[in-house]
């Protein structure tokens, strides 16, 4: 197909888009509406989005719908969507039987009780990583911070904060994220080698945080735990282990909610198979948003591209870091990471931000010489900063909503983000993490992509 001409013109069913969702955020949000930035559906928008795109084509309807319907089959949209899918299952079921609850009272037997709000921190961190989920992780443990919190006279911010933290440390670094699954499909690299090179940003932010949340907290309470029941923390020891041992992410998922479900038919006389039927079921549906847009968006996406939307914008971005002045590879970087944030203040999801922006960032990495294994840990930082730490998001709405907090209150009180801030900045600065093959631009991205 011939390469369209750069125009910004097919940017606007995007702009579209991001003011939509943005401007009917801001509305509820002055009536008072919770959860005012979800209050309009992203794929009845994505939809008229798609149509105007259609219009500002200026070509043959059959031909429009030709080129959004190779958007959405591509391969890794459809594979993004079958994750979606089982991710949801894994979660629904592990939650039927009592994993999240049996995993808490197991980081509270470890971990020393007057250590609060590290603790708190890490107990989320450790539930998300292996659950793949931020907001299933904060439904969990915010009731237990806001409890620990009143218990011990902490302020509630931190202790709620530091759940928020957790939570987004383990969406980040989880092999079956959401937003980990978004990124490393749209740059093309394997889990393992974008967990390679996050683990390196992330987990120092992980360590001030703690350090800091050690300074700040610490009880004199001593919180009672009750009964432990470990085999309920097998299926989420094992979905991590088989993650990191580069089983196939599809593989990882159907083993694991297999032996959550036979776990959960052990351990409950009043468990069987039509509740988990019932629970992967209900799994299915609480992705269906976040599937549909995936899907929807991808096919607006390659009608952009084909219209010259996305090369104008790229030649923008080159525009800008030519002058910064900055070496290739760390303007490419620097790139991608505005065009991710950006996106994110817009849409106030970091999965959807990563899928708008996917294959534009993939387009400067290739233009700059940036791994792809480093711009899809890029896309994935930033846009969990992002979400983290802005007032409208769905992590700290559900947190503040859960503590009878503001949301204004919380944000600051969210060490992890702002943290893991600036180890994203410095680690584009020093151009560190390099893994073996770094460097070559993507050639070298491109080891292990089929190894997942």
């Amino acid at each position: 197909m011939t390469q369209a001409p750069a125009r910004a013109l097919p940017l606007l069913p995007l702009l579209f888009f991001m003011a939509v969702f943005f401007g009917s955020g801001i509305y509820y949000s002055l009536q008072g509406t919770e959860f005012a930035f979800y209050q309009i559906k992203a794929p009845v928008v994505a939809m008229a989005a798609i149509v105007l795109a259609c219009v500002l084509a200026r070509q043959a309807l059959g031909r429009s719908v030709e080129r959004l319907l190779a958007g959405i089959g591509h391969p890794n949209i459809i594979l993004m969507c079958l994750v979606f899918l089982l991710a949801g299952a894994f979660a629904s079921v592990s939650e039927s039987i009592g994993s999240v609850d049996a995993t808490v009272q197991f980081g509270l037997r470890i971990i020393p009780s007057d250590w609060v709000l590290p603790a708190l921190f890490l107990i989320a961190a450790f539930i998300a990583t292996a659950m793949g989920t931020s907001m299933g992780t904060i439904a969990a443990t915010a009731p237990i911070a806001a409890g620990f919190a009143q218990a011990t006279g902490l302020p509630l911010p931190l202790a709620v904060g530091a759940v928020v933290g957790g939570a987004m440390f383990g969406d980040n670094l989880s092999m079956i994220s959401d937003t980990t699954i978004a990124s490393t499909r749209s740059q093309g690299v394997s889990l393992k080698d974008k967990f390679r090179v996050n683990i390196w940003i992330a987990l120092p932010a992980a360590l001030v945080t703690v350090a800091v949340l050690v300074m700040l907290g610490g009880g004199d309470h001593e919180v009672q735990a009750e009964p432990l029941q470990p085999w309920l923390v097998l299926p989420y020891l094992l979905v991590f282990a088989l993650a990191l041992s580069g089983l196939h992410v599809l593989g990882v998922l159907i083993i694991g909610i297999a032996v959550a479900g036979v776990t959960g038919m052990v351990q409950g006389a009043d468990y069987g198979l039509a509740q988990v039927n019932g629970a992967v079921y209900s799994g299915f549906e609480s992705m269906f948003e976040i599937m549909l847009l995936s899907m929807l968006i991808g096919g607006l996406s390659q009608l952009m591209t084909d219209q010259g939307g996305t090369r104008w914008l790229i030649e923008r971005i080159h525009g800008l870091t030519r002058w910064l002045k900055l070496p290739l590879q760390r303007a490419g970087e620097v790139g991608i990471a505005l065009l991710v944030v950006v996106a994110n203040v817009f849409v106030a999801n970091n999965t959807v931000a990563i899928v708008l922006t996917g294959e534009m960032a993939r387009d400067i990495a290739e233009d700059h010489g940036v791994d792809l294994r480093r711009s899809a840990s890029v896309l994935d930082i930033f846009s969990c900063v992002v979400q983290g730490l802005i007032p409208y998001g769905a992590q700290v709405l559900l947190a503040c909503s859960i503590a009878g907090l503001s949301p204004l209150a919380l944000i600051g009180a969210i060490h992890y983000c702002w943290a893991l801030a600036v180890a994203g900045v410095i680690a584009i600065v020093i151009n560190r993490p390099r893994l073996a093959g770094m460097g070559g631009g993507v050639s070298g991205a491109r080891v292990g992509v089929d190894d997942e």
